[in-house]
């Protein structure tokens, strides 16, 4: 019987350490979310904010469209009818100067996600 109860306490630690693992790993999803989150604001903000788009590429550097891209979409999702509209306005523009690739590109990676 004596072997039963150290596989019982074994197993209790061994759940616990588990637990621990799990809360630790939302603690740190809960963190990325918001995150994420305060970076769409200001990138939202910023977004709402060009009036002149076509000086907007002449100053951002050509790395950054993917960028930019996946955050155009991230606005559209939003469904914000004046957010949608710009977004729109220049996606226009930005696949005009980037190229069809930007938006397979920013589609298509799924590991930096904004």
């Amino acid at each position: 019987m004596a072997g039963r109860g150290e596989t019982v306490k074994a197993e209790n630690a061994e759940a616990e350490a588990i637990i621990t693992r799990i809360e630790h790993k939302s603690r740190k999803i809960e963190s990325l979310l918001k995150q994420s989150s305060a970076n769409w604001i200001v990138v939202h903000r910023a977004i709402m904010a060009i009036k002149d788009v076509d000086a907007l590429f002449s100053a951002l550097d050509p790395e950054y469209y993917d960028i930019l891209m996946k955050y155009l979409y991230r606005g559209l999702s939003t469904g914000d009818r004046p957010t949608c509209d710009q977004c729109l306005r220049i996606h226009e523009k930005l696949t005009e100067k980037a190229g069809m690739g930007c938006i397979l590109r920013s589609l298509a990676d799924t590991v930096n996600t904004v």
